[in-house]
C-alpha cells in the first residue's frame, strides 16, 4: 500500500513538471527600420513594402494587384497605369499630381512613383473607389488595410492582465501583457482556445479566449463586388434586336412601316481602319430620328474590320485605346446614341486580354454617359481567332449584354453544304455559352439569312460553293426550280433540293417555323432576348413570330415551367 502511494506521488509530480510553463520573455513584432503591410489579420512579408511619403501611403503594384484590384492594368510604354470598375477608369501616369476618372482631371496629393522598375500607386487616392480602409501607424511603422464589409468582429478584454503571444501557446513569447479590461482589438481567424488579433497599433497576434468576448461591429461601407444594375430593358417582354448592315450609305427608312415588337435597331456604323485607331463613320442622324419616332433605342456597332494586325496594334497601345474612345463618345453624343454595340471578330488569340482590358476601359466611360453596351461572341469552338480569343466570363462582367452568333454553323467557304443554324447546335452552342455569361446577360442571335449551296463535281472532286440569300430569295427560287421541299426534324427547318445539269442545290430555309423554333429557346433558358442578323433579309411574318414569343408568352413560359416542360422546346 505504502508502495503504491509513493508510485501515485511521483507519477503526479512528474506530469506537473511535464507541463510547458508560460513565457514571459516579451518581444518586438516589428523592426522599426522597416515598413509593414498588414491586410486584415495576415502581415504580408513576401511582397514589396509600402512606401511612405509625405504622409501617403504608396503601395507596390504586385500588393494592388494581388489584394485589391486584380484587374489593374501597367502600360509600362506610357509609364500608366489604369483601373478600370464598373463606373470609373482611372488613368495615373507616373511622377505626374493628375489623374483622370472617366477622362476628367485630377489633382493628387502624391504622384505614382517607379521605385526600382516597379510602379508605386497612391492608394489612398482609391480608397473609397476599392471599399478598403488605410491606416499608417507611425510608431510601429506599420500600414494597415481592411476591406469594408457588412460586419467585423472585435475582441474586448474582460480579464485583467491578458496577454497577445506570437503564437497560439503559452510557449510563445509575449507581444503585449497587462491589456486593461475594456480594450477592444480586431478578431480575425479562431482556434481551439485562441483567437488571432490586431490592435490599433497593428500588432498581429493571438490572445486566449478566456481573456476576451467577440462581438460583431457593424460598419457603413460597400463592397467591390456590387453589380451594376442594367442600364437599360424593354418595357414589355424580351429584348428584340435587329442588326442594319451599312455598306456605304445608310438606307433611306422614310418609306419603311414601324416594325411591331421591335425595340433596338444596330447599323454598321463604325470600323476600326488603320492601325493609328481612326474610325471610320457612316452614321446618319436621319436613321436615328426615323429609329427614336417609331420607339427603337440606337446602339451604333463598331467593329475592327475583321483585321488581327489592326486589332493588335490598337489594342496594346493606351493612348490608340484612349482615341478610340474619345471618338466614340464624340459619334455617340453626334448620332444621339442610345448604346454601343462591340463587334470584334478575327483577333490573335494573344491579344485576348487586351480586348477585355480595352472593353473594360470603354464601358464605364460610354455607361456615364447613358449608353447601353452590348458585345458580340462566337459559339465556343477550338479556333483561335474566332472563339478562343473571348474571355466571354470577363467580358460578361463588365458589359451589360452578350448577343451570342448563334449562326453560320456552315459559313460561305465550308466545305461541306448545311444549315446555317440547326436548332440542335444551336441550343447546343447556346449552353456553353450559359456556362460563363449570366442568362439575364444574353442575346441568342438569329439568322434572317440561308444560304444556297451548289455541289458538282471538278475534276473528279466534289465542288461546294454557296451564296447567302434572304428568305424571301430562296421562296422565289423554289418557286422558279419546283423544288422538292421536306421538313428535316433533325435541323429544325425546311429543306429544299432541286439539280440543274450536273449540278445539285441546296438550301436550308429559315423561315417562319425555324424562327418560331429557335426564339422560342429565349423562354426555355430565360435569355435576355434576341439579337437578328440582318433587317431586310426576313420576310414580313417573322415580326409576328418574334413579337408574340418575345412580347406575349411569358405566361405560357410559366406556365409549360410549373408544368414540367423545361427541357421541351416551345412550339
Amino acid at each position: 500500500m505504502i508502495l503504491l502511494l509513493i508510485a501515485a506521488l511521483v507519477g503526479t509530480s512528474i506530469s506537473y513538471f511535464l507541463l510547458p510553463l508560460p513565457n514571459n520573455r516579451i518581444v518586438s513584432l516589428y523592426d522599426k527600420n522597416k515598413v509593414y503591410l498588414v491586410v486584415e489579420g495576415n502581415i504580408i512579408q513576401d511582397q514589396k513594402a509600402p512606401v511612405i511619403e509625405q504622409g501617403q501611403i504608396l503601395l507596390p503594384l504586385p500588393v494592388v494587384k494581388e489584394y485589391i484590384d486584380p484587374k489593374v492594368y501597367w502600360d509600362k510604354d506610357s509609364s500608366k497605369v489604369i483601373f478600370t470598375t464598373g463606373d470609373k477608369v482611372i488613368r495615373m501616369k507616373t511622377d505626374h499630381l493628375t489623374a483622370m476618372v472617366n477622362s476628367r482631371p485630377i489633382d493628387l496629393n502624391i504622384p505614382a512613383r517607379l521605385i526600382d522598375d516597379i510602379p508605386y500607386i497612391p492608394i489612398e487616392f482609391l480608397s473609397e473607389i476599392f471599399g478598403i480602409e488605410l491606416k499608417w501607424i507611425e510608431d510601429n511603422n506599420v500600414v494597415t488595410m481592411d476591406y469594408k464589409s457588412s460586419f467585423k468582429r472585435e475582441a474586448e478584454v474582460i480579464i485583467e492582465e491578458a496577454e497577445i503571444r506570437k503564437d497560439p501557446s503559452i510557449t510563445s513569447p509575449i507581444l503585449i501583457n497587462n491589456l486593461k479590461i475594456g480594450q477592444r482589438m480586431r478578431a480575425f481567424d479562431e482556434y481551439e482556445k485562441w483567437y488571432k488579433v490586431r490592435t490599433d497599433d497593428g500588432i498581429v497576434g493571438y490572445i486566449e479566449k478566456k481573456f476576451v468576448k467577440v462581438m460583431h461591429v457593424n460598419v457603413k461601407g460597400r463592397s467591390t463586388e456590387e453589380v451594376p444594375q442594367l442600364s437599360w430593358k424593354p418595357s414589355k417582354g424580351k429584348i428584340n434586336l435587329v442588326w442594319e448592315y451599312v455598306h456605304k450609305k445608310t438606307p433611306d427608312m422614310s418609306g419603311v412601316n414601324k416594325i411591331e415588337g421591335l425595340d433596338v435597331v444596330s447599323p454598321t456604323w463604325f470600323a476600326i481602319v488603320d492601325k493609328k485607331g481612326t474610325i471610320a463613320n457612316k452614321g446618319d442622324i436621319k436613321y436615328v430620328d426615323w429609329a427614336h419616332q417609331n420607339g427603337y433605342k440606337v446602339w451604333g456597332l463598331i467593329s475592327n474590320s475583321f483585321n488581327p494586325d489592326i486589332t493588335h496594334a490598337v489594342l496594346n497601345d493606351t493612348e490608340i485605346r484612349e482615341k478610340m474612345i474619345q471618338q466614340l463618345l464624340v459619334y455617340a453624343e453626334l448620332y444621339q446614341l442610345d448604346g454601343i454595340n462591340i463587334d470584334f471578330e478575327n483577333v490573335y488569340l494573344k491579344d485576348k486580354d487586351m480586348l477585355t482590358q480595352f472593353v473594360r476601359e470603354l464601358v464605364p466611360i460610354l455607361k456615364e454617359q447613358g449608353l447601353v453596351v452590348s458585345m458580340d461572341v462566337t459559339v465556343k469552338s477550338a479556333s483561335e481567332n474566332w472563339s478562343m480569343f473571348y474571355d466571354r466570363k470577363a467580358l460578361a462582367e463588365v458589359v451589360d449584354y452578350i448577343a451570342v452568333m448563334t449562326y453560320d454553323q456552315h459559313w460561305a467557304s465550308s466545305p461541306k453544304a448545311g444549315s446555317v443554324a440547326q436548332l440542335n447546335w444551336v441550343e447546343y452552342g447556346l449552353k456553353g455559352v450559359l456556362q460563363e455569361v449570366p442568362a439575364h446577360k444574353l442575346l441568342l442571335g438569329l439568322p434572317f439569312y440561308t444560304r444556297e449551296w451548289k455541289e458538282e463535281m471538278v475534276n473528279g472532286k466534289k465542288k461546294v460553293t454557296s451564296r447567302a440569300i434572304s428568305m424571301e430569295a430562296a421562296q422565289k427560287i423554289i418557286k422558279d426550280k419546283k423544288a422538292d421541299v421536306v421538313w428535316d426534324e433533325e435541323s429544325g427547318q425546311h429543306y429544299a433540293q432541286y439539280k440543274e445539269g450536273q449540278a445539285t442545290y441546296k438550301i436550308w430555309l429559315e423561315d417562319a417555323k425555324s424562327i418560331n423554333l429557335k426564339s422560342s429557346l429565349v423562354h426555355k433558358y430565360d435569355l435576355a432576348g434576341v439579337a437578328s442578323w440582318r433587317r431586310g433579309f426576313e420576310s414580313d411574318d417573322i415580326w409576328e413570330i418574334l413579337a408574340t414569343n418575345l412580347k406575349e408568352k411569358e405566361n405560357y413560359t410559366q406556365w409549360a415551367r410549373a408544368n414540367g416542360f423545361d427541357d421541351k422546346v416551345f412550339d
